[in-house]
């Protein structure tokens, strides 16, 4: 943990001495290849960054390339690194993500690849960065089958979404106690996978299911609103695009609809959906309320950064290729895609800005991730809900 408040502090106080080369290189967290003598070399690198930096969500894009931004500048002062990041914009597109992913494939200075974020860029852009052995990890890509072996260079420094759907629909069947629901994908492998997921749960339990799809596009939700009985006491929106749900809401409210939303991580959007009494399940903690983060809050703060819960498994990402990087540099040898993926497939960090350790298993999953449920209060405020 103390190693992490260093290089957060370093992210505010020694940005300008990120560039510079040093002799040697360490891997602070133990993510790495096995030691060796150091480096006579500068370490030099870039890896890139696939995210919605323009487009519909570009609110969580810039947030994620904001806190991709701030590992790198802190790795680079810690480990005395010149890793550079490659941006590249993907708009939550998979046509988009695969043209970003082309140039990375082409850019042979790119060793390894924060992102994308969403699953359904991640099911465009594994096979080309499989076989080009380029090892990316996503901060928010969270459908299951993403790690069921297609994509063998593919990581995520979050949990799946077979961790996620269980705990949202046990608590929506444990404490919400519905008679019926509604559960609304967005045509999207995120959404469907989470309501294929969900909706056994819902169904073992004996609670009326409506399953709605409907496109990301949509703007006007009136006539699904419509379908919502007076039975219906929760509506279930696992969506990437939170000013949608903010617009679900409205139409309810028009209405006269009492359902209560019940939202996955692409809904957390503090300033964006704020609609009182729903809840809102999302893949990192908020990081303000963790003391041992203080330092890395303070390193946003200080660069007018805000941000929710998409930014910090970002920057745990980010921080788990930079120290492949270095470990790599530090056993003597020029960084390269073949040596950094191997170093990324032996990460071990004790602890990381999620409050928990960071491996991975065989197929890129992290082990013993989790996720964490807010329910937003009548000021707009995301209030964390204490794990029984």
């Amino acid at each position: 943990m103390k190693g992490r408040l260093v290089l957060a502090a370093a992210a505010v106080g020694s940005l300008a001495v990120a560039g510079c080369s040093s002799s040697s290189s360490s891997s602070a967290a133990g993510g790495g290849a096995a030691g060796g003598s150091a480096s006579t070399k500068a370490c030099t690198a870039s890896i890139g960054f696939e995210g919605p930096i323009t487009g519909p969500v570009a609110v969580l894009g810039s947030e994620q390339l904001h806190f991709a931004q701030l590992a790198l500048s802190a790795d680079n002062a810690a480990n005395k690194t010149k890793i550079s990041i490659v941006q590249g914009d993907t708009q939550l597109q998979p046509a988009q993500a695969t043209t970003v992913t082309q140039q990375f494939i082409s850019n042979s200075s790119i060793v390894a690849v924060v992102g994308p974020a969403g699953s359904q860029e991640v099911e465009a852009v594994g096979g080309p960065m499989g076989r080009a052995g380029l090892a990316f990890i996503s901060g928010s890509a969270t459908n299951t089958t993403l790690t069921a072996g297609k994509y063998p260079t593919f990581f995520r420094a979050v949990s799946n979404d077979s961790v996620q759907g269980p705990q949202d629909a046990n608590y929506i069947v444990k404490t919400l106690k519905p008679k019926a629901i509604m559960i609304v994908d967005d045509q999207e492998s995120y959404s469907t996978g989470l309501v294929s997921t969900m909706t056994p749960i819902f169904q073992a339990a004996g609670i009326k299911v409506d399953h709605e799809s409907v496109s990301q596009k949509l703007t006007d939700f009136s006539s699904l609103v419509a379908k919502v009985t007076p039975d219906t006491s929760v509506v279930v929106l696992p969506w990437q695009v939170a000013a949608n749900a903010q617009q679900f809401g409205r139409n309810l409210a028009q209405q006269h609809k009492k359902a209560v939303i019940f939202g996955t991580d692409g809904l957390f959007s503090p300033g964006t959906f704020t609609i009182n009494g729903s809840y809102v399940s999302a893949f990192g903690p908020d990081i303000t309320a963790m003391p041992e983060d203080a330092a890395i809050v303070a390193a946003a703060k200080a660069k007018n950064i805000s941000f929710g819960t998409f930014g910090p498994p970002v920057y745990a990402a980010t921080h788990v290729i930079d120290e492949a990087i270095a470990s790599v540099c530090k056993a003597g040898q020029t960084p390269s895609r073949s040596n950094v993926l191997a170093a990324i497939k032996k990460t071990n960090e004790p602890t990381s800005i999620l409050g928990h350790p960071i491996a991975f298993d065989a197929h890129g999953d992290m082990v013993g991730g989790k996720f964490f449920l807010f329910k937003i209060d009548s000021a707009g405020k995301y209030q964390l809900i204490p794990s029984s």
